[in-house]
């Protein structure tokens, strides 16, 4: 999965998108100044991959890529606060996860990276992002949230698996390193990655970039341990396994790009996020001995119900109602 520069992709950018490795598209703020240009944006894109996932960081909150002509999402962690009951919470939980979900599908966005299923703990960069610091409250609200987004008809992927909220560092800049023991994960951060995945709830799971060196000398990320292991065998995830970026800083422990690239994938990990790093990306697609017969496509397993979004984007009634909820929240 590449990122683009600019509100257009190049024609050095387009032609890349052809090759065969390449199965998705992430967006960032950099791309957008407004809905029609983001609308002709995709366009551009599906001419040359009709098939191509395009996909986006659209949590709410402070993640949010897309800002102007779109609703403000609240950041997770303030639902439960402003409700002030879980029956209430639960409710709006559902109305903004559709609400996220049906601005993005309204623009042939296939796919938000959300929801956080992380813990609020000790980490900065996780914070309000998470629904809250108890398993059981993040387990309930991001059902009720993923709940929302199925009813528009985009899938869910949670992250940061195994649980990225107790560990202080930022891995965008920093190694993170939770020393923890592997009963103190399992019995709280990982519990909504869990319980979520035997729910069924689950279509894509995003690993962190977090070190566990007590379990394992490996970022989750590139561990197969953690992957196939736990997430495959001992939880028994079926979906999708994405990468989170492999530019960020707590990656760089692996090596350089085609390291980190034959790390992760050989780690398990279905899909590989390459971006802000235009060289390195490019060394991953040209030198990576890439394998004679393509793997199996993971977008099909991530592509929007076609029959459900076009139902949700006829529901203006819930639109409005969806939007005035979202209003509630004075900051994010």
């Amino acid at each position: 999965m590449l990122d683009l520069l600019s509100t257009q992709a190049s024609e050095e950018e387009l032609s890349q998108l052809k090759h065969p490795m390449v199965g998705g598209v992430i967006l960032f703020s950099r791309n957008y100044s407004d809905r029609t240009q983001l609308i002709a944006l995709i366009k551009q894109v599906r001419s040359v991959r009709p098939d191509i996932l395009i996909a986006v960081d659209h949590e709410g909150g402070r993640v949010q890529r897309f800002k102007d002509g779109f609703t403000c999402i609240p950041a997770m962690g303030d639902i439960l606060p402003t409700a002030g009951d879980m029956v209430l919470a639960n409710s709006w939980a559902v109305e903004l996860g559709y609400l996220m979900a049906i601005e993005l599908l309204a623009c042939d966005i296939d796919l938000s990276f959300a929801p956080v299923l992380d813990l609020n703990g000790i980490s900065k960069v996780i914070g309000k992002r998470a629904f809250g610091s108890k398993p059981d409250v993040v387990i309930e609200l991001a059902g009720s949230f993923i709940k929302g987004m199925e009813q528009a008809g985009m899938a869910a992927v949670g992250k940061h698996f195994p649980g990225h909220g107790s560990v202080e560092a930022d891995t965008h800049f920093n190694q993170a390193v939770d020393t923890r023991t592997r009963e103190q994960i399992v019995e709280s951060d990982m519990q909504p990655f869990k319980q979520l995945i035997s729910q069924e709830k689950l279509h894509g799971v995003m690993p962190a970039h977090v070190i566990y060196p007590n379990i394992d000398p490996n970022p989750a990320g590139f561990s197969s341990y953690w992957l196939k292991q736990v997430l495959r065998d001992e939880l028994g995830f079926k979906g999708v396994i994405f990468s989170d970026d492999l530019g960020m800083k707590g990656a760089g422990v692996v090596g350089g790009y085609k390291a980190r690239a034959q790390a992760a994938l050989d780690a398990g990990c279905n899909m590989i996020l390459l971006c802000n790093d235009a060289a390195g990306a490019s060394e991953v697609l040209n030198e990576l001995a890439w394998p004679d017969t393509l793997p199996d496509r993971p977008a099909s397993l991530l592509k929007p119900r076609i029959d459900v979004v076009t139902k949700a984007l006829e529901d203006d009634v819930r639109w409005a109602r969806a939007k005035e909820i979202a209003g509630k929240f004075t900051s994010n």
